[in-house]
């Protein structure tokens, strides 16, 4: 096998290795009984939440790989099978009378998971929404209606708000709210800072939400919806290029030896931090001069070191709170078992095929190794203009 084979392997093990646990408990209606929810002993009610975390922000980073076509052999048998459990554990969830009815419409944080798993349904809409029943394709939209009783904070939650209405758009849902999705449009258009970066809210914050969050859903939002307004078309190329900006600024970020920075919140989200680069590369949006290969080669060197540190899951195969292993002082009062799967959007380039040039081409030295190791390089730059 060679190296680009390998590192899919290692992908897919990885996927597997997050999702199976979550997937078949779910498909069984028996996630609620079987998923610890692990917390801080103040953060009482993240039991409320637990559940339709995993299942959102599993599903927004497996999303791409269920909706690929052409495989074969063993990935293609693993792909169908997930898929398989993917849309029944989206039929329990929301299925009132299941006992795995997932909660869209108790406290704030639903919002939160309701947008991610809006946010798969846009990424897989031949796999995990068309293929689902009118009965319940009907209580997803109502779950997803449910959200609007309560308004979303004035920083990345405007994104959530409006990821929920673009889905339902694309649905063909008719009473879908344009107002949440252009607020939140023109909020973030108002907080973009420069140099591919925006504030989270009117303030910057020096972390990953840019990544978790703010740019992928603005890709994902104005792809959904651009065809409705001009001035929503007009954003993307904007929009576009300040993300493959900031694709380039997160590689940058990776070091030789395949490690991040840990600065700012929700560090347990793990390799979920690195979704901007993923979805660059997923969507061919990455600048000449950073290779498929050195991201596809640096990226697996992360998702390796943290994946294989002991602790990182318990002995049924759940994830554990921390960054590096168990660390459960890495986990803010919002965090705990559900939300840690948001790790899984860091698997965003498994939706591209083994023959495309992410996978095919050679490992290559990411951009800090050159630079450490000696190698000449051009100078980065700002972005301008933009």
């Amino acid at each position: 096998m060679n190296d680009a084979n390998a590192d899919r392997a290692d992908w897919l093990s990885v996927l597997e290795r997050i999702a199976r646990p979550v997937l078949e408990a779910g498909a069984a209606g028996e996630l609620r009984a079987r998923m610890p929810v692990e917390h801080r002993p103040e953060s009482t009610v993240r039991h409320h939440f637990a559940h339709l975390e995993a299942v959102g922000r599993l599903l927004c980073g497996i999303a791409p790989w269920l909706e690929l076509q052409g495989l074969t052999g063993e990935e293609e048998a693993l792909r169908a099978e997930l898929a398989d459990l993917a849309r029944r554990i989206v039929a329990s969830g929301v299925d009132p009378a299941s006992p795995d009815f997932l909660n869209f419409s108790y406290e704030h944080q639903p919002i939160v998971d309701a947008a991610f798993l809006a946010e798969a349904f846009v990424r897989a809409p031949k796999v995990l929404w068309q293929p689902l029943s009118e009965t319940t394709k009907t209580q997803a939209v109502d779950a997803f209606r449910s959200t609007r009783t309560r308004k979303p904070h004035a920083n990345n939650w405007l994104l959530f708000a409006a990821q929920i209405e673009a889905f339902l758009h694309t649905a063909g849902v008719a009473d879908w709210d344009p107002m949440r999705v252009d607020y939140a449009l023109r909020q973030h258009e108002q907080w973009y800072l420069g140099d591919g970066l925006y504030g989270d809210g009117p303030e910057f914050h020096w972390d990953y939400y840019n990544s978790f969050v703010i740019q992928p859903m603005l890709i994902d939002v104005l792809t959904s919806v651009q065809a409705v307004y001009p001035e929503w078309k007009g954003m993307l190329p904007a929009v576009g290029e300040r993300a493959t900006r900031y694709a380039v600024i997160q590689e940058r970020l990776i070091s030789p030896e395949g490690t991040y920075p840990a600065i700012g919140r929700s560090l347990a989200y793990r390799f979920g931090a690195f979704q901007s680069l993923a979805q660059a590369a997923l969507l061919h949006a990455l600048p000449e001069e950073v290779t498929p290969g050195q991201v596809r080669a640096a990226l697996s060197a992360i998702i390796r070191r943290q994946m294989g540190a002991p602790g990182t899951f318990d002995d049924d195969g759940w994830l554990r709170i921390g960054f590096y292993g168990h660390q459960p002082g890495m986990g803010e009062t919002y965090i705990c078992t559900g939300s840690l799967y948001l790790c899984a959007v860091g698997l965003l380039p498994l939706g591209l095929p083994p023959s495309d040039p992410f996978w095919a081409d050679p490992p290559a030295p990411w951009t800090s190794q050159k630079a450490w190791g000696g190698a000449d390089m051009a100078c980065d730059h700002a972005l301008r203009g933009r």
